[in-house]
């Protein structure tokens, strides 16, 4: 039995489909919202590497280690993309990552309504016993948004990789483990029903 399958998720904020090469023309029109790829420290895909793109992920679904989703808004249109990646089936462990939204719903509960879909459905389906986050040094919006998910610093992988553009990435590793998932699901609801921004973890 395949651990980590296809599924939809939705809120009042926000709906996570699995990602197919029908979306292609909304997710061009959404990542051409706020030029996302000239952010030198993120790897957003450019327009015409769009379709790269999709086939990426769905390739690495294919291979176990990843579960790729459109990011749509309520009213339908598409708003970027997200995954559950670096898949561990074994120790039940995933990472919520390669997330983009388009700048008009940046500072918007979607963010918030997304992050808790996938937590919820890690922890309270998949019986994960962590999920974490990871992010590059330089990304503060990044790595603060994910602080205010309830997530905790585990540390800094330096020299980590090396990006497109030759630079040496230290990446900032976040988690959430599952005695904490309550508190922090309580925190995310909360922070929902006040109508509260979000932004966007990457």
């Amino acid at each position: 039995m395949v651990w980590l399958e296809p599924v939809t998720l939705e809120g009042p904020h926000g709906r996570l489909e699995p990602l197919a090469h029908t979306h292609y023309d909304g997710l061009v029109e959404a990542v051409k919202d706020g030029d996302l790829w000239d952010l030198w420290y993120t790897s957003v895909p450019e327009p015409e590497k769009m379709t790269a793109e999709i086939d990426r992920r769905l390739g690495l679904q294919a291979a176990g280690s990843m579960l790729p989703f459109t990011v749509k808004q309520p009213d339908g249109a598409i708003a970027g993309m997200t995954t559950y990646m670096n898949v561990d089936a074994a120790h039940k462990r995933v990472e919520i990552g390669s997330t983009w939204y388009r700048k008009a719903v940046q500072r918007t509960p979607l963010n918030t309504q997304c992050k808790l879909l996938l937590l919820q459905h890690a922890f309270e389906k998949l019986n994960c016993i962590a999920v974490e986050f990871r992010t590059h040094f330089f990304n503060q919006q990044s790595r603060a948004a994910i602080a205010r998910l309830g997530a905790k610093q585990d540390g800094i992988l330096r020299n980590h990789q090396v990006a497109p553009n030759g630079t040496l990435r230290d990446t900032v590793v976040f988690s959430i483990i599952a005695s904490e998932w309550p508190t922090v699901k309580t925190h995310l609801t909360y922070q929902l029903e006040r109508g509260r921004e979000g932004r966007m973890p990457r």
